[in-house]
């Protein structure tokens, strides 16, 4: 099989971690695969990166400011095929550009135009691993552009553009939950998530995919497996469900001050559900919105983490 596996930041943070998704990759080469991993910056450094340039211009030429950023993938991937190496296995890290990777112009926003995959398949043809930068690629003139939030459009892309039999993002949470178990007790993980319900989750201030990586995904009706990097446990299937009855998820977005109810069954009756509920504990809803696939309330931002739970408990206990 040819597999395409995503780590995010949290799951190459130090080497005790790097050497755990090495591990995971090194695995899936010795059952018989051909293996592209896509990594992103380890931990913290496109922020560390961005906070830099900030320090020296605040109003920084925009080609200039991805040239600085996909230097956190760049590194990563070196520093992934490194480990690779020593664990005895072979490898090469390709940028964006190396791996086919064209984009358009828009730096800081860029979007894939193609792939061209022959360096590639030429470099697994010869028997290694590929680790590829994410979250970059390169423009008709050469210059280095960035995709926006996250790596995982990158590994998406690949998956669709390689005719990967299987499509892994890990990350720091074993796949789609009924809300951020880091927020919320009782998060129950979901077996398998329809395209269109994960992308309203991302839309709506989930932090486990990106909404371009979800639309790619769709686009090319890639299955994608939503695994953690820290444990084997099975994680969740995001594809084409004939049956999306129900609810999916809550979600928050703090810069909205909103909670969304996610599913196709999240019509007017469960909207004045959690108005009730919400009401109930003293939460005031001050606006409410209805959409295909969901509803939002916006509250208070004080309120917003209690609001949260309260609806969770509501429509998933």
């Amino acid at each position: 099989m040819l597999i395409v596996q995503k780590f995010g930041g949290s799951s190459l943070a130090g080497a005790e971690r790097l050497r755990r998704a090495a591990s995971i990759i090194a695995d899936s080469a010795d059952a018989g695969n051909k293996v592209v991993a896509v990594v992103s910056a380890r931990g913290d450094m496109t922020d560390e990166l961005l906070g830099q340039a900030r320090r020296i211009s605040a109003d920084a030429p925009a080609r200039e400011l991805d040239a600085l950023l996909s230097c956190g993938e760049t590194g990563s991937a070196a520093m992934t095929a490194m480990q690779l190496a020593d664990m005895g296995k072979s490898c090469v890290s390709l940028t964006g550009a190396q791996a086919g990777i064209l984009t358009d112009s828009v730096h800081g926003a860029a979007r894939i135009l193609s792939i061209d995959t022959a360096r590639i398949m030429r470099e697994l043809d010869a028997g290694k691993i590929v680790v590829a930068a994410g979250f970059q690629g390169a423009e008709r003139g050469g210059d280095t552009t960035t995709l926006g939030r996250g790596s995982d459009t990158t590994a998406v892309e690949l998956a669709a553009a390689l005719k990967a039999d299987r499509c892994e993002i890990y990350s720091d949470v074993d796949g789609i939950y009924t809300a951020d178990p880091r927020l919320v007790t009782g998060a129950v993980r979901l077996d398998s998530i329809d395209y269109g319900d994960m992308l309203h989750l991302a839309l709506h201030g989930s932090q486990v995919l990106h909404s371009r990586s979800v639309e790619a995904a769709m686009r090319a009706n890639v299955r994608v497996h939503l695994l953690s990097s820290f444990t084997r446990r099975e994680g969740t299937v995001m594809c084409k469900l004939d049956d999306r009855s129900g609810l999916c998820g809550v979600t928050r977005d703090p810069s909205l001050g909103t909670v969304s109810i996610i599913g196709r069954e999240a019509d007017a009756h469960v909207l004045a559900e959690a108005v009730a509920a919400l009401a109930h504990s003293d939460i005031i809803v001050t606006r409410t919105e209805l959409f295909d696939g969901g509803c939002s309330l916006l509250v208070s931002p004080d309120r917003l983490l209690p609001a949260l739970e309260i609806t969770h408990r509501r429509f998933f206990r």
